[in-house]
């Protein structure tokens, strides 16, 4: 089953897409995938609540399941590299590649930020240039900001 959920945030509204009891997709609705039935679900309903937590502050990590499927294995890795970042933290491109094992992708792991399905609970957010500098991110240089500043007060 394929539902799909609207989640209005102070980031603007997401679309959540659920495959089989598992997120496969959180993010801006125009790159939505098609082809999913609009309802709620009690892993929807989770994700709802754990997303207003996460932006009151209230919440460091996620306990949803993830469908990462969609990933090559290289992406999958660099992903798995993300979710390893804490809350609070940074790391840079190079950094992620190297957990990925290749220390000299950093443009792939960028690649691999970019293809992120799941916003926000893969924190591709926390990624950074090589000299501390906020780079390209999917849903808007203002999101990765206003995410990064969130994390920076609530992890005080």
């Amino acid at each position: 089953m394929r539902a799909l959920a609207y989640i209005d945030t102070p980031i603007g509204r997401l679309a959540a897409l659920e495959e089989d009891g598992a997120l496969a997709y959180f993010g801006r609705p125009e790159e939505l995938p098609e082809g999913a039935e609009r309802t709620e679900t009690p892993l929807i309903a989770k994700l709802r609540e754990e997303i207003g937590e996460y932006f009151a502050g209230k919440r460091k990590t996620f306990h949803i399941p993830l469908d990462l499927g969609s990933g090559t294995p290289w992406r999958r890795k660099c992903w798995e590299g993300l979710m390893s970042i804490p809350y609070g933290e940074t790391r840079t491109y190079s950094w992620l590649a190297s957990f990925a094992g290749n220390p000299k992708g950093a443009r792939a792991a960028g690649g691999s930020c970019h293809a992120n399905p799941v916003l926000i609970l893969i924190p591709c957010h926390r990624v950074l240039g090589a000299d501390g500098s906020l780079t390209g991110f999917g849903a808007g240089m203002d999101v990765k900001q206003k995410l990064l500043a969130l994390e920076r007060t609530s992890a005080l």
